[in-house]
């Protein structure tokens, strides 16, 4: 019997969090769907009210609700777009409640996925899949790693049956904000070192200061919550900043997605008001 208490194996909020409001995205936003997530609500399973919480209001939290499903919908084109190059591997870094294979396993089940995250969450994920009837199938390693210690991931990789001769599409979203700048170019040039045509896409946090006003609150409660609950924002990079940073890590090709471009892309035309907003969270896609 696995020796990690219930309490330590639950999610982190914020998994938690971002798994609700994919979830409320397909009951509160206008058709058609950006993305269609079901699977993190049921890993969740809320008390009952969960949509009456003041982080799950849909008309306050629908900037950062477009926002964490733009990411998502990005990387997930990437993924379909490099397994039809020929890419074998995928490698999720702070997986959480990500829900990809579960979803898309006739794209997944082509691929080795690979999830890392923290030892407690991950069995209790691992259990969740379980109970729910998806199980785990060979193609998908969760990979257990505490990155509060240092461990080295390309080797936490390789035991689980991960091959750095191979191009793979790497992709950490909603992390690099809780660590040090110096943790983050590590993770760069970690992923620099791996078989040439791979691709790493990695979100962001602006500055506060560069956001638009109308998310800038939003942001300084989330920093100010994050910071109480122990789990302070860490790093925050200007497109030019991480962009440098990962050309210095050894990327051959760098870019930056910027919350704009996300709107223009997957929220064109909307009945609605949902879209990304500028200035908040964006990404990075580096290419060996």
């Amino acid at each position: 019997m696995n020796s990690i208490s219930n309490e330590a194996m639950a999610p982190e909020p914020t998994a938690a969090r971002v798994a609700l409001w994919r979830a409320l995205h397909l009951e509160v936003d206008a058709p058609p769907p950006v993305i269609a997530d079901e699977v993190g609500i049921e890993l969740v399973a809320p008390e009952a009210g969960w949509r009456d919480r003041p982080d799950m209001h849909p008309g306050n939290t629908h900037l950062f609700r477009a926002s964490i499903i733009a990411r998502a919908r990005f990387i997930e084109d990437l993924i379909e777009e490099r397994v039809r190059l020929g890419t074998k591997q995928y490698v999720i870094l702070g997986a959480g409640l990500d829900s990809f294979a579960q979803r898309k396993p006739e794209i997944a089940s082509r691929l080795t996925v690979l999830e890392l995250d923290q030892p407690g969450p991950q069995e209790w994920k691992r259990r969740r899949l379980v109970e729910l009837g998806y199980g785990v199938p060979d193609w998908l390693k969760l990979v257990p790693i505490d990155f509060a210690r240092g461990e080295d991931w390309v080797t936490k990789l390789q035991s689980a049956g991960f091959d750095p001769t191979l191009p793979s599409v790497l992709a950490s979203t909603g992390v690099s904000m809780y660590l040090t700048k110096e943790a983050v170019f590590d993770t760069l040039r970690a992923a620099a070192s791996l078989a040439t045509g791979s691709v790493f896409a990695m979100s962001f946090l602006l500055p506060i200061e560069m956001a638009d006003p109308d998310v800038r609150i939003g942001l300084e409660f989330a920093e100010r919550g994050a910071r109480a609950s122990g789990t302070p924002f860490l790093s925050f990079f200007s497109p030019q900043e991480i962009m440098a940073l990962a050309t210095k890590a050894g990327f051959d090709t760098v870019g930056h997605i910027s919350g704009a471009e996300l709107a223009d892309r997957y929220f064109a035309n909307r009945a609605d008001v949902l879209r990304p907003p500028n200035g908040g969270e964006e990404l990075l896609v580096a290419a060996t």
